[in-house]
């Protein structure tokens, strides 16, 4: 009997090109895995396509909900935000797919995973990662490494060697954009962003939206309820938490929202360019943060700032299945137990605008921050506390003027 290996199933040219490929260097029974994070239409046809290339069995894995509750949320609540401006829409899929490819070798007695990351890019580490912390005995091919057996280096190459083993396939050697697609995002890479000098063809490349220049002029009011951080209803009707991402996308993308173009640090150690549009997931954060603005204190606010940025590198290194992952987010859901509450957005030509923000356990106190303050707050006492506050800086001049007096 052959050995089973799973492939991490796109339907496009390269994991097509993978399927007769495994066949003829190692004699694997390939078994097709394509994970649907929320990628729409790009699961059309791929049974077909599977089949006709070699595949003896396809695999089409419905991960959206548990994407979205279970690792785009834990971003959300930790204000996970890469490099200042990624929302980590390919990093938080990639554990997601890991995770379920090892299930699907489990279940297939499988003895090896395949996948299609290129080896310049941050992928093949996310997903190598989250196999070697679930499935340590599995074997992982990666052909873009394997130089000496992978020969091929272009579409046009990939292409030919698909024609020739007789797969006839709607692909053409076109040039278009590197795109990557779920629920959260969608990426941009290639063409003239590899320039940065360039700007983007924006008209040429946006999918779920328009640029702020084309979105109408008239703002869109919503509002957001969340219970212990998650979001809970959108204008006041319940939905679940990718429903509420589908319908901020659509919201999102109408108004020109959330598109990034960054210069970002690769793990591998290169700077990479590349167009992010975002709609739902920058809207869902902005609105968090509103929230929290209100209920969370001064120290745990800052603390919870530092953890983020270190939850979001871990996360676009690949880290996810780590101790160090669980104790941040352990972390975070504590802050998040009374953030609660409703916030209000306006939407405008690529502008979040907030439009009122309430909570039951807001800590805004307006009588405390008001110019009429009551009796919480004596004036006289902010005298003896700058004394205490300032007393280093004063001992310090202090000491600093006997000492150039002295000199």
């Amino acid at each position: 009997m052959k050995e089973k290996v799973i492939l991490a199933y796109s339907g496009g040219l390269d994991t097509t090109a993978l399927i007769p490929w495994l066949k003829e260097n190692f004699d694997y029974d390939v078994i097709c895995c394509c994970i649907n994070c929320g990628q729409g239409n790009e699961l059309d046809g791929l049974e077909e396509r599977a089949k006709l290339s070699g595949a003896s069995k396809l695999y089409i894995e419905d991960l959206v909900d548990e994407f979205c509750d279970d690792f785009i949320m834990p971003c959300v609540k930790a204000g996970a935000v890469y490099e200042h401006k990624y929302l980590l829409g390919t990093s938080m899929a990639r554990p997601a797919i890991a995770k379920r490819l090892v299930e699907v070798a489990r279940k297939e007695n499988a003895t090896a995973i395949c996948h299609g990351a290129t080896g310049k890019g941050n992928d093949q580490i996310r997903f190598e990662l989250g196999i070697k912390a679930l499935a340590p005995d599995l074997k992982i091919i990666a052909p873009w490494r394997m130089t000496d057996v992978w020969t091929m280096k272009s579409r046009e190459d990939e292409i030919a060697y698909v024609n020739a083993h007789g797969i006839d396939l709607p692909f053409d050697a076109s040039h278009s954009y590197s795109r990557d697609r779920n629920l959260w995002h969608i990426s941009h890479e290639g063409l003239e962003l590899e320039d940065p000098a360039q700007a983007p063809n924006y008209d040429d490349m946006l999918v779920l939206g328009v640029t702020p220049e084309k979105a109408p002029d008239k703002e869109t009011l919503l509002s957001l309820t969340f219970e212990k951080g998650i979001p809970t209803a959108l204008n006041g009707k319940a939905m679940k938490v990718s429903e509420i991402i589908t319908e901020l996308n659509r919201l999102g993308g109408e108004n020109g929202i959330g598109i990034i173009d960054i210069v970002e640090n690769r793990v591998v150690g290169m700077k990479s360019r590349g167009v992010y549009e975002t709609p739902g997931g920058t809207i869902l954060m902005e609105a968090h943060e509103q929230l929290e603005e209100l209920i969370l204190d001064r120290e745990t606010m800052e603390t919870k700032k530092k953890l983020g940025s270190q939850f979001a590198q871990i996360v676009y290194e690949g880290k996810w299945f780590t101790p160090l992952r669980e104790a941040i987010q352990a972390f975070v859901d504590v802050t998040q137990e009374y953030v609660t509450g409703e916030v209000k957005l306006k939407l405008y030509k690529g502008n979040i605008i907030k439009a009122g923000t309430t909570s039951p356990y807001s800590l805004y106190n307006e009588s405390l921050a008001s110019f009429t303050t009551g009796d919480l707050y004596d004036h006289h006492d902010a005298s003896g506390f700058i004394t205490l506050f300032g007393l280093p800086l004063k001992v310090r001049a202090m000491k600093m003027a006997e000492a150039k007096k002295n000199k």
